[in-house]
């Protein structure tokens, strides 16, 4: 039968570490916090733990971690991990291995004395991050954890205080506008962590970095709790089919509801584990590092479970995190190791584009000769910016590399002729626009990074609109070069630039030839002008709005001026130059507008119910006494 030492200390009013103590002596294997042993075993420990009540002594076993104090001693364990942070000094996760020295010196704290499970001083447990190098076949390696969430909920906060470096402070609106890849060492391990923006405004780039995630963590405010952006976030975790850890960030702050947020949780089917499901949820704050310790636990706990392994020695294999280009240093590109080892020299397809590497730097910016599986890299050495989830693939010489790219570039080109015309024929374009088949606003769309020109044509192509179409006829990463602003004249568009500047012979060449360009650092000014550019685009559009209705009483002679109708308002109001309906019972005999209005011989603007009044009409006289006028104007909306 299973039995547990918590159930059998609580029984005998003594804490677990003395019932493990027990079961050391008699030989009886504990694992976890459960131990297989029939009834008259059972007794047997009864016994022995009977015999050693009111005496202080714990049993560990080599490598305990503060989780296995609390354990073994019966204290709660944020008041061990609190001991051991405040008191000793020593900042450690629960599932971090104490040195033998300090794992005694944490269990005094609480008066108890420690006997090693093997009767000697075991020597501390070595990370799996610090195992030696060059082992063959499948090893574990650091999971790949993505934050994700609601703009201002404090992804990048939270992921600052984890690697101490201030990359909020550097974003225009406090907005993170890149994909970033950072790793953090523990002693019990790394992990990779993926900084994807929570902006709305680059939903594409947060779902790429969902698909090559292995944990994702959600981070809701706790005073803000669920909000649109983070059910999308939810919706892309799902669709990457990857394990959710939700961090409820900000419990520091006065009005927080970390309950709320759990609540909130379950009506779009996340359960957390305090009600019942399998979601982990970790109270955390970013601003005083609050939680932060057990979330990190949490994560490497995920990981452990996962089982997360590849091999160095193996094929190498990778995907691109992000791309730019760099002044002075060409392409440059962050990619993430999944298989193998990446090398100086190793020659690369990435994509469509190729190259041999000539420098390669980890995530602090130190030159490394190699990189192992989910370690971070920014690469230099390629033909061209690669797309932002390439993936990246080793070939065996340049010559080799070079094909495979041009024979993908062909077939990429073939396929984009093949398809129908959306536009890029600069002539076809020309020629519906002066015969008015379509409506085209057509974009020159330059940023900095590929991710970013990604994200600005994913939300463009939002811009619906039953007759204006909004096109993006080219796209790049880099700054507005002359080439965009001939395109721009040629095809009548408009260059826009997103966290990207004119050079200085594109300003004069978009002087010369009258093309508008603007530059932008915050992405939703961008879409916002390009909306207002689209409405302005639209044709009027008017809705016909009643004004009042009169009644023709008598038809006289008015001098030269001809016949004018004598007329009552019945209701409503009239003004001059109304257009207006006459019916003549069910028929209508006229439509059009009202040419003068009278009231005796002054001109006037408006007359309104219960006023007579002389009305003529453009060019129409056939009306009779007992017509009555309906008069409206087009109002535009």
């Amino acid at each position: 039968m299973t039995a547990s030492i918590i159930d059998v200390a609580k029984e005998s009013n003594v804490v677990p570490g003395q019932v493990a103590l027990v079961l050391n002596d008699l030989g009886v294997t504990l694992e976890g916090t459960t131990f297989e042993a029939d009834n008259d075993t059972l007794e047997l420990i009864r016994e022995g733990v009977a015999e050693i009540v009111g005496q202080k002594e714990i049993l560990l076993q080599p490598g305990a971690t503060p989780r296995d104090v609390a354990t073994a001693t019966g204290i709660a364990q944020p008041e061990v991990q609190k001991t051991l942070m405040t008191k000793m000094k020593v900042m450690a996760t629960l599932t971090t291995s104490l040195k033998p020295d300090v794992a005694e010196q944490l269990a005094e704290m609480f008066g108890y004395t420690v006997r090693w499970a093997d009767a000697t001083r075991p020597k501390a447990a070595t990370p799996i991050a610090r195992r030696a190098a060059g082992q063959s076949g499948a090893q574990p390696r650091p999971p790949v954890v993505t934050i994700m969430g609601h703009v201002d909920h404090g992804k990048t906060s939270l992921l600052d205080y984890i690697r101490k470096a201030n990359v909020a402070a550097k974003e225009h609106g406090g907005i993170t506008q890149h994909i970033g890849a950072y790793q953090v060492e523990l002693p019990e391990g790394a992990i990779t962590f993926l900084d994807t923006p929570g902006h709305a405004a680059f939903t594409a780039m947060r779902a790429r970095g969902a698909q090559i995630t292995d944990i994702a963590i959600l981070v809701v405010a706790a005073d803000d709790g669920i909000m649109p952006q983070t059910i999308e976030a939810i919706n892309h975790i799902r669709s990457a089919e990857v394990p959710m850890i939700v961090a409820v960030n900000k419990i520091d702050k006065p009005g927080s509801n970390p309950d709320r947020v759990l609540t909130q949780l379950t009506e779009h089917n996340v359960v957390p584990e305090a009600f019942g499901g399998q979601t982990i949820t970790c109270p955390v704050s970013a601003m005083t590092g609050e939680g932060v310790p057990q979330l990190l636990e949490m994560i490497l706990l995920q990981a452990e479970v996962m089982e997360l392994k590849a091999d160095p020695k193996g094929k190498f294999s990778g995907v691109v995190v992000e791309a730019k280009l760099e002044k002075g240093r060409g392409a440059v590109a962050t990619v993430l190791v999944q298989e193998g080892t990446l090398k100086i020299s190793d020659p690369l397809v990435v994509g469509e584009t190729h190259g041999r590497i000539k420098a390669m730097s980890d995530y602090r910016g130190e030159r490394i000769d190699a990189a192992g599986p989910s370690v971070p890299v920014e690469i230099l050495g390629l033909s061209d910016v690669p797309q932002a989830g390439d993936t990246v693939e080793a070939a065996s010489s340049d010559r080799e590399a070079r094909e495979i790219a041009e024979g993908r570039a062909m077939k990429s080109r073939a396929k984009s002729l093949e398809a129908p015309s959306r536009g890029m024929t600069l002539a076809d374009l020309r020629k519906k626009l002066n015969a008015g088949e379509t409506k085209d606003l057509n974009l020159v769309v330059k940023a900095d990074v590929q991710g970013s020109v990604e994200a600005v044509k994913g939300l463009l192509e939002k811009i619906e609109n039953e007759e204006v179409t909004v096109k993006v006829i080219h796209s790049g990463v880099g700054s507005i070069t002359e080439s965009d602003i001939l395109l721009a004249s040629a095809s009548n568009a408009i260059c826009v630039g997103f966290n990207s500047k004119p050079e200085g012979g594109a300003k004069k060449e978009a002087e010369r030839r009258k093309v508008e360009f603007r530059t932008y650092t915050i992405i939703y000014e961008l879409i916002e002008d390009i909306e207002a550019a689209v409405k302005g685009m639209l044709e009027p559009k008017f809705q016909e709005e009643y004004q009042g209705t009169v009644e023709v009483r008598v038809r006289f002679q008015f001098g030269r001026k001809g016949v004018i109708a004598g007329c009552y308002v019945t209701d409503g109001r009239v003004t001059r130059n109304s257009r207006c309906r006459v019916k003549r019972g069910t028929e209508m005999v006229y439509e059009g507008e009202i040419g003068t209005l009278k009231h005796f011989k002054e001109d006037v603007k408006e007359m309104t119910m219960g006023q007579e009044c002389g009305i003529t009409f453009e060019g129409w006289e056939a009306f009779k006494e007992g017509d009555v006028i309906e008069a409206y104007e087009m109002v535009q909306i």
